[in-house]
């Protein structure tokens, strides 16, 4: 009869063991699978400068908006490359044996780089003037691969106006630019197809590192009456340097995006890049959600508004226009 009950007590205690290591088993699953359930999101940038910084602002305040946070349920890992075209590979490869839910590759640089290394990892570009030639999409209204996105792309008509607006007197237009940016290449094509249809002459200058762009804008300034800047990384973060050189010698600079104005040029044709970046970031929900990046169109910003730097433009003594649309800001810091 001892016996008996010792037998009970045994197999009594061996069933509460297992049903415990059973509940201990469960909450360890539950745990893997809460951690298995935030995505992990990997942020390549080329170069800081105002306008690529914008659209990672705007990307991650969509993300917010629409409820996901870093470090609740997505992890968020920003790395920028500062200007080194070799270290934007080092990251995409980062990214990819940290197998990352999602890719949000800012310029252009830095999503060729996103895409050499991974045809599975979605990736979303943003600030990619034209993604087509950069061979990131088959077309923008199909990508057809990984990649999706949104593009910073204006007509470059539109900028390139604002010379006969500033400098109505211009002959000669210098640019220069970065020639290892296949983005900057082909802007520079379409600033000579411009030219030759409204008779200017093209000067332009190519630089490959940073220290070659003051020699480069020395030489420019004498030979030029207006300076054209694309939306090349390298260029734009260097124009405080650029902006200077060419006040100082009374060239007026037309650029392509707003941070450059913020930064001394004179004027352009601009869209807001947070707002870019916003748009990206709707998109970045769609994928986190399942949705096939496939099937996503790349998006473009409608609005634009002329953007001119007042205080080069007192620099430069050039009268105010008589359009009430203008918007007038101050160079950075000022």
């Amino acid at each position: 009869m001892i016996k008996s009950k010792l037998i009970k007590i045994i197999l009594v205690g061996l069933a509460t063991t297992a049903l415990i290591t059973g509940c201990s088993k469960d909450n360890s699953d539950n745990g893997a699978a809460s951690k298995d359930s935030i995505k992990t999101i990997g942020i390549t940038q080329l170069v800081e400068h105002p306008s690529l910084d914008s659209s990672r602002v705007g990307f991650i305040k969509a993300l917010e908006d629409n409820g996901y946070k870093d470090g609740e349920n997505i992890k968020i890992d920003y790395q920028n490359a500062q200007n080194d075209l070799p270290t934007t590979q080092t990251i995409a490869n980062k990214f990819l044996s940290d197998k990352k839910d999602l890719i949000f590759a800012i310029s252009t640089p830095s999503a060729q780089s996103a895409y050499n290394v991974t045809k599975d990892i979605p990736i979303l570009i943003t600030a990619v003037t034209d993604p087509v030639s950069a061979g990131l999409v088959k077309s923008m209204d199909k990508p057809q691969g990984n990649i999706s996105g949104t593009s910073d792309y204006i007509s470059i008509d539109k900028n390139l106006e604002l010379i006969k607006t500033f400098v109505p007197d211009a002959k000669t237009i210098g640019v220069v630019y970065n020639t290892s940016e296949v983005n900057s290449e082909i802007q520079v094509e379409m600033l000579k197809e411009y030219a030759a249809k409204n008779n200017y002459k093209v000067v332009e200058k190519g630089v490959s590192t940073s220290n070659e762009i003051n020699q480069a804008m020395s030489s420019l300034v004498n030979n030029v009456d207006v300076l054209y800047v694309p939306t090349d990384n390298l260029i734009v973060s260097s124009m405080p340097i650029v902006s200077k050189i060419a006040t100082d010698n009374k060239i007026p600079v037309i650029a392509s995006e707003s941070g450059s104005v913020e930064s001394g040029a004179l004027a352009c044709q601009g869209i807001d890049y947070e707002k870019l970046g916003y748009k990206t970031g709707e998109l970045a929900i769609k994928v986190l959600d399942g949705e096939k990046i496939s099937d996503m169109p790349v998006a473009l910003l409608d609005e634009t508004e002329i953007i001119v730097n007042e205080d080069t433009l007192k620099a430069l003594s050039i009268e105010k226009p008589d359009d009430d649309n203008i918007v007038y800001i101050k160079t950075k810091g000022n």
